[in-house]
């Protein structure tokens, strides 16, 4: 593997690290700018909202440019993002320095991973992406609890200075170990990337995305009352158990990458029903602290195992546009953070039981199955007929050559 794709990781260190810092220093920033917690939360919806809509539309109208000059910007964008949330004078300030933070990410990790497949062989395509996607998940080992722990005792600014110069160690990897070759190979501009997205295989692919890791963050959302309450443990060792659901991302990733290399529709599959079984048995497992510790574990391995095989489906899908794609599908990642997050809480509400919103996860789980189901069944229909059409372009000049004999 490359030494570039350490630059990628260390970007996307630095965007796991402050995309997930913010639920930990909610309280310390809502005392600081004498705001309740409930409006200091709208600053984590104020950095999805920028991913939701930076994703796409920097994607689109970077696309004639070099990808490593568009990663290095990004990136810039993002050291700027964080040093104005260090600086900001008060709440409304703030809401727009994160969403400003927000806008690179899902752009970032869309063109870099296409930056990725492009410099390894296209049997290690899957792997490539997983390396990348490592920095993301080692972020939630050890990136957001030391940044939390700076944050607790430094203070939340010094935290978001941190991050900024996280950004800036990112900034030199790129510049010193991305090629200087790694361009866009069309120049068809924002209406044609627009035009690649009119794929109902892209959509379907969008589609598994949501449902998938909405079954994720249905569960993960409420992880924490679910091991007080259900497991029993005391709010200090939460934390820890937090970095160990980490541990098992980054295990699952890594796994799943190397898998889909091999199998990219298998893997996905094989980890989706992972994930229903996880989270069905959610219920049994939080009843003991150490099934508990289990369930987060192998929640991050099932859910993160489809990572990278989901990544490289949708760009395969939208070919002429695999910057853009990718990077839709990371907004499509943070619709399912904010959708499952919603639905989990409904089955709370409701009364249904602590560990309730992980089966709210297993119906959302199914159906992510059924909407990747229904996307192999839709490339088998069409197999056939890019098969015929491939067969009569080639007959079509030896036809043409017997018409002028």
């Amino acid at each position: 593997m490359p030494l570039a794709l350490l630059a990628l990781a260390v970007g996307a260190f630095g965007i796991g690290t402050t995309e997930f810092v913010m639920m930990g220093l909610l309280p310390d920033v809502a005392d600081d700018l004498n705001i309740s917690i409930p409006s200091a939360g709208h600053l984590v919806s104020a950095y999805a909202l920028g991913v939701v809509i930076g994703a796409p539309l920097l994607a689109a109208v970077t696309a004639k440019m070099s990808r490593r000059t568009v990663l290095i910007g990004l990136m810039g964008l993002f050291v700027v993002g964080n040093a104005l949330s260090a600086l900001a004078p008060d709440n409304g300030w703030l809401l727009a320095a994160r969403f400003l933070s927000g806008l690179p990410h899902g752009a970032f990790f869309g063109v870099g991973a296409v930056v990725a497949t492009n410099m390894v062989a296209p049997e290690r395509k899957a792997r490539s992406v997983s390396l990348m996607f490592l920095g993301l998940t080692v972020a939630n080992v050890a990136g957001v609890p030391v940044a939390t722990l700076m944050g607790q005792h430094l203070g939340w600014r010094a935290t978001f200075l941190g991050v900024s110069a996280i950004g800036l160690a990112a900034i030199a990897a790129l510049a010193f170990l991305i090629p200087q070759d790694h361009e866009h190979t069309t120049a068809q501009g924002l209406r044609g990337e627009l035009a690649a997205l009119r794929s109902l295989p892209v959509w379907l692919s969008l589609g598994t995305t949501v449902a998938g890791f909405g079954a994720l963050f249905a569960a993960y959302s409420y992880i924490t009352p679910m091991l007080t309450d259900a497991a029993g443990y005391a709010d200090a060792s939460v934390t820890l158990l937090l970095a160990l659901f980490g541990v098992g991302a980054t295990a699952g990733n890594l796994l799943g990458g190397r898998l889909a290399d091999h199998s990219l529709r298998g893997t996905l599959f094989g980890g989706l029903t992972s994930l229903v079984a996880v989270l069905a048995l959610f219920p049994l497992l939080m009843r003991t602290e150490l099934t508990a510790a289990v369930a987060v574990i192998l929640l991050g391995m099932a859910a993160f195992a489809t990572g990278s095989p989901l990544q490289l489906m949708v760009m395969e899908k939208a070919s002429s546009a695999p910057s853009l794609a990718s990077s839709a599908n990371q907004a499509a990642f943070n619709l399912a953070n904010a959708g499952g997050a919603w639905i989990g809480g409904l089955a709370l509400a409701a009364g249904f039981g602590v560990t309730s919103p992980a089966l709210t996860g297993v119906a959302l789980a199914v159906l992510g199955l059924a909407v990747a189901s229904l996307a192999f069944a839709v490339d088998r229909r069409r197999a056939p007929v890019a098969g015929r059409e491939r067969i009569v372009a080639s007959h079509v000049p030896q036809e043409a050559e017997a018409v002028r004999r």
